[in-house]
């Protein structure tokens, strides 16, 4: 079985530069957590804001789509529609 040889010393140069990409990158991660989060959030009020309106205009979609297929059904099967339908 051999022995690990001793391990290398890193130089100080690139001890600084580890630290100075690892302390830039924690900077621009919270830099572009901020900007994106900005976006996000417009985003999301949006969203919130038009959910009701779409939920609105879905429903009256669903509803005149229900009442042409029910007035199909009606005459298909002879059943007389009433007037107020």
């Amino acid at each position: 079985m051999s022995a690990l040889p001793e391990p290398l010393r890193v130089s100080p140069l690139i001890k600084t530069c580890r630290w100075t990409a690892l302390i830039a990158g924690i900077y621009w991660g919270a830099h572009r957590y901020k900007v994106n989060k900005a976006a996000e959030d417009e985003v999301r009020a949006y969203n919130a804001k038009m959910q009701p309106i779409w939920d609105a205009e879905k429903a009256a979609k669903a509803a005149a789509a229900n009442r042409e297929t029910m007035i199909y059904l009606a005459k298909a099967t002879g059943t007389p529609i009433p007037a107020d339908f």
